[in-house]
């Protein structure tokens, strides 16, 4: 930086030569006496050493040299000061460079420093340099350090000592020196000053470290070019890329004070590469947990292999990707694999497929379709040695050989290389995945991963699927689900929000639009709270589908305040190798309480709540159906619950612990409620009253139970007589089983209230 040419400023004095009344005895203010006609100065024109110069004797105790020009002096400025010249004769003096300091009325700030280094001459002849350097910044090596009121100087020199000597002075020179400074001025360094060349080849490594170990404090600026890292580098520092790197795919580079997807993108001259890179650090960098991905948008044209990237295939540590947009570009990467297979499956071995052919070819994360086999079961793992696959669940029906599909489908986001990935977390991100591919396939096995307040917009199968166990403790909060299949009628829709395989996971406040189902779940202890799930279509008399799909028999299960709008939750016990009851936990645990559930254009079939056991003898235990609403628009439904019966039936005489309560039905034909509270009148004499539970049971179940019998009013006999017995109660009888009799003893007529159950209490 020289001022002189970039601002135009006039910072040399005059030459000797230009006249002697242009340079004053005193401080060179207007007025001050000048050298012009003084018997102790002259010019002389031929000294070998200076050619034309001043020589002056040295009359007084500080004789003054002082430019009368006034030399700017301006903030970030420094200016040295230079002056040449040796004794001729007489006594030797000292010399100093010297200045005035004015401000800008014109005033000497007298507080400051006005003189440099003084140097005393030794000899007659010997050429002597004198400088000092002047500036408003205090710094380390100014030698006259003043302050941003100075506005200009008068510049020269002082001689001290004894009077009498004679010396000769070259033209003085002052120069913008500020360049000398600017390492000190500016808040980087520049890793071409530590041997960096940036020519995409030589491994410039010990450059970044060495810049980054003198940084103390600054930022490192890499300039243009490509600088080839060929090891891991940490950066402590602050950095600035206006070039690029390139390293060995199993190298990191790790920013500490620049985390985040701008930096690693500029790093790596791509959003993608500065992702992968910035992703890879992730897991091996301890001073940040999490990778915000600054707002930006990374468009990916090919499935991001997590684990492949890290290099790792475990990792228990909290980690977290942030703030940003993944969108799928069109191309040939997201192209489902599909592959056709026979294999052998035993209950006995019930998460294994043995003498699988062609089990090389077989991806883990595959989807298995078969007969018997239910939703969302995946390759788990494979021995491609043995010929088996391990499966995420075991199969309903499968037991023998016979022809399977696996179909992989692609994800923006793949985890599936992680045999255990725990902790990991998702906030904020839009999987923009445009009905191209899916968006996230998780690990194996691992707990705790959240997703919070994501967008998986239009994926073309799944949301967010779990092959295995990864999703132990999973959170889905805030999360939006678009469908890709919005226009499509329901019946024919194919996409999943989700899926869950372990235990404890928390759906809440999720929206899901128009998707086959929102979520097929296994594993018990979950809560899904305040969601809005809904899949309906445009079609008049509509099919609906299952929003929720729960597939095992015991759930443990809360689905409370949730907004199910055109879909239905169903409850199954498709991931069950031996799905009759063979004394485990029947169907039991699951607490709907306090839903919103509506319906709109549907066939007067549609059920909200449908039980439907894969096999035989079966039965409920403990179920809560409490404080809900049930409304239809422009249909009127016939009943809210049923059991599908298509492969097996519960047994209702083993009910047990089932209530339902507190529900409002709207433009639905048959209330329902357990337990049951009937008021029978009987008109006529009768020893027996048969009591009716006119379609209020729940599922089609019969009378277990009659808790109490209130009559109301008198009970009369033939002859009018009011008669003060009690009856006895037999529940369970009629063709099927849901009415109960009450035996008087007499024949008597009249009314009761009936409080009867479907079920025992434990």
């Amino acid at each position: 930086m020289n001022k002189a040419i970039t601002d135009g400023l006039v910072l040399m004095p005059p030459p000797f030569s230009a006249g002697l009344n242009l340079w004053s005895r005193e401080d060179g203010t207007p007025g001050s006496g000048s050298y012009q006609g003084q018997p102790n100065a002259a010019l002389v024109s031929n000294d070998q050493d200076f050619a034309g110069c001043l020589e002056l004797q040295k009359t007084e105790a500080t004789q003054k040299l002082r430019s009368f020009a006034q030399t700017p002096i301006q903030p970030g400025l420094y200016l040295r000061v230079t002056a040449r010249l040796k004794a001729v004769s007489g006594n030797l003096p000292s010399v100093r460079i010297a200045a005035w300091a004015g401000d800008v009325n014109g005033q000497n700030v007298a507080s400051l420093v006005q003189t440099g280094p003084t140097v005393t001459l030794q000899s007659y002849g010997e050429v002597v340099t004198v400088s000092a350097i002047i500036s408003p910044a205090a710094r380390t090596g100014v030698d006259m350090a003043w302050t941003t009121q100075v506005v200009y100087a008068h510049v020269g020199l002082d001689l001290t000592g004894a009077n009498g000597g004679v010396v000769r002075i070259d033209d003085l020179v002052v120069e913008d020196v500020t360049n000398l400074f600017i390492r000190k001025l500016m808040d980087w360094v520049d890793v071409r000053d530590y041997g960096a060349l940036g020519n995409g080849t030589t491994n410039d490594a010990p450059a970044f470290l060495a810049a980054d170990a003198d940084a103390q404090g600054r930022a490192i600026l890499v300039p243009g070019g490509v600088f080839r890292l060929n090891a891991d580098v940490t950066i402590n520092s602050r950095i600035r890329f206006e070039g690029t790197v390139s390293m060995p795919a199993n190298r990191r580079l790790i920013l500490t004070r620049n985390f985040d997807l701008d930096t690693y993108g500029q790093a790596f001259g791509t959003e993608i590469e500065g992702f992968r890179r910035a992703l890879q650090a992730l897991f091996y960098f301890t001073d940040h947990v999490t990778l915000d991905l600054s707002g930006r948008r990374v468009d990916l044209t090919e499935p991001v292999d997590v684990a492949a990237i890290a290099g790792l295939t475990s990792f228990n540590g909290r980690r977290v990707v942030r703030n940003g947009q993944l969108t799928a570009l069109p191309g040939p990467a997201w192209t489902t694999e599909e592959f056709t297979s026979t294999a052998t499956y035993s209950p006995a071995n019930n998460l294994t497929l043995t003498g699988v052919a062609n089990v090389a070819n077989i991806p883990v994360g595959s989807l298995v379709i078969g007969t018997g086999v239910g939703r969302e079961v995946y390759v788990r793992a494979k021995n491609v040695a043995a010929g088996t696959i391990t499966l995420s669940q075991p199969l309903w029906g499968a037991t023998g050989t016979r022809p399977y599909t696996f179909r992989r489908f692609k994800y923006m986001l793949d985890f599936s290389g992680f045999e255990l990935l725990s902790r990991f977390e998702l906030e904020d991100i839009e999987f923009n995945t445009l009905g191209l591919c899916s968006g996230v396939l998780m690990a194996t096995s691992g707990s705790t991963k959240r997703f919070v307040s994501c967008t998986f917009n239009r994926p073309l199968d799944r949301g967010i699927t779990s092959p295995g166990l990864g999703c132990q403790g999973m959170f889905v909060d805030m999360c939006q689900f678009l469908s890709n299949e919005s226009a499509a009628p329901a019946q024919l829709r194919t996409s999943i929000a989700l899926n869950v395989n372990a235990n404890d996971v928390k759906l809440r406040n999720n929206r899901v639009v128009r998707f086959a189902h929102f979520a097929i779940v296994n594993g018990t202890g979950h809560l899904v709270h305040a969601n809005h799930f809904f899949q309906g279509d445009d079609e008049p008399a509509g099919i609906r589908r299952a929003g929720l799909v729960f597939t095992q028999t015991n759930v443990s299960t809360v689905v409370t305040g949730n907004y199910i709008d055109n879909c239905f939750i169903e409850w199954g016990n498709e991931h069950d190798s031996e799905p009759q009851w063979n004394g485990e936990f029947s169907f039991g645990g699951l607490n709907i309480v306090g839903n919103v559930f509506i319906a709109s254009s549907t066939t007067s079939a549609f059920r909200w709540v449908v039980v439907k056991p894969y096999g035989a003898g079966h039965y409920l235990n403990g179920f809560s159906l409490v404080s809900n609403s049930f409304r239809v628009f422009n249909a009127i439904i016939d009943r809210v619950e049923m059991v599908d019966t298509s492969l097996a039936s519960l047994d209702m005489a083993q009910a047990r612990n089932v209530r339902v309560e507190g529900n409002s039905f709207n433009n639905v034909g048959q209330g329902i409620m357990n337990p049951l509270i009937v008021t029978h009148t009987q008109n006529t004499v009768a020893d027996t009253w048969t009591v009716n539970s006119d379609g209020f049971v729940p599922f089609g179940g019969r009378i277990r139970m009659v808790e109490a019998v209130q009559p109301e009013g008198a009970i009369l006999n033939g002859s009018n007589a009011a008669r003060y017995a009690c009856p006895n109660a037999t529940p369970g009888v009629g063709a099927q089983g849901n009415q109960a009799q009450l035996r008087w003893g007499e024949a008597v007529r009249g009314r009761a209230i009936v409080r009867m159950r479907m079920d025992l209490p434990s």
